[in-house]
């Protein structure tokens, strides 16, 4: 494992003591996560940056390759050295290192806007690898602002490869991109969708079809047509599949 272990992951920028900060706000928080975790199709679990583990695991298939929740939950980052390929867990690592180091310049009131989102693949029960999506936001911070729990979300990458790290920050029209090679960050625009655009995402999320979402906003099926090709063409992506993936991984729905 070129000498790193689980303790790689978790910075010293970052190191938690026992907390005091204990509040009516954290002491359930779970419940309304694990109610979540049931009406979606992502995966989610919760760091715990004092414990140095997971505090909690959904139970979708996706993220658990094979093991069940209680599993992953008692692997913690283990799972990582586990499941994924040895190329995309030192990315990982390098991603931990340059997110924490972007955070340590964010002032302590803004930390928990911020979210930061990249690719890399896990190796199923098959022994296939998968390339998923993972976006971390920081949910209680401690009094200095270390980050204490975080939630993540987990979902198949609309991308062709690992990589792709990107920040965010709510309210802002921008993204942070990391580039791994030269350590370094570049602010580009989102990418802007139109009323047109959003609608035929959304309905598209329902399953309808390009004739019924046609019907849906009184156009003709060419225009349905015409307005996904500009999305595609948009978003770089081939099929409505990936454009919803893509719009869903990067907010733009």
């Amino acid at each position: 494992m070129s000498g790193n272990d689980i303790n790689s992951f978790f910075d010293s920028r970052n190191t938690v003591e026992a907390s005091s900060d204990l509040t009516n706000d954290t002491l359930h928080y779970l419940e309304p996560i694990k109610s979540f975790a049931r009406a979606t199709y992502t995966s989610i679990y919760v760091i715990d940056y004092e414990k140095q583990g997971f505090e909690f695991v959904s139970d979708n298939a996706l993220f658990l390759c094979g093991n069940s929740p209680q599993e992953v939950l008692q692997m913690g980052y283990a799972f990582y050295f586990k499941h994924v390929p040895e190329g995309d867990l030192q990315m990982l690592l390098k991603i931990n290192n340059a997110g924490f180091e972007f955070y340590e310049k964010i002032p302590v009131s803004d930390r928990k806007e911020y979210s930061i989102s990249y690719d890399f693949h896990i190796r199923n029960q098959e022994g296939r690898l998968i390339l998923i999506n993972h976006k971390l936001t920081p949910m209680f911070l401690t009094k200095q602002g270390k980050i204490w729990k975080a939630i993540c979300i987990v979902s198949l990458s609309s991308g062709k490869e690992a990589g792709n790290v990107k920040i965010y920050k709510k309210g802002e029209n921008k993204v942070y991109n990391h580039d791994l090679e030269t350590n370094t960050w570049k602010v580009t625009e989102q990418v802007s969708l139109s009323k047109r655009e959003k609608e035929i995402l959304q309905l598209s999320t329902r399953g309808l079809t390009i004739n019924e979402i046609a019907d849906a906003i009184f156009v003709s099926p060419d225009t349905v047509k015409f307005h996904r090709r500009k999305l595609f063409d948009k978003l770089e992506v081939t099929n409505i599949s990936e454009a919803i993936i893509f719009a869903t991984n990067n907010m733009l729905i």
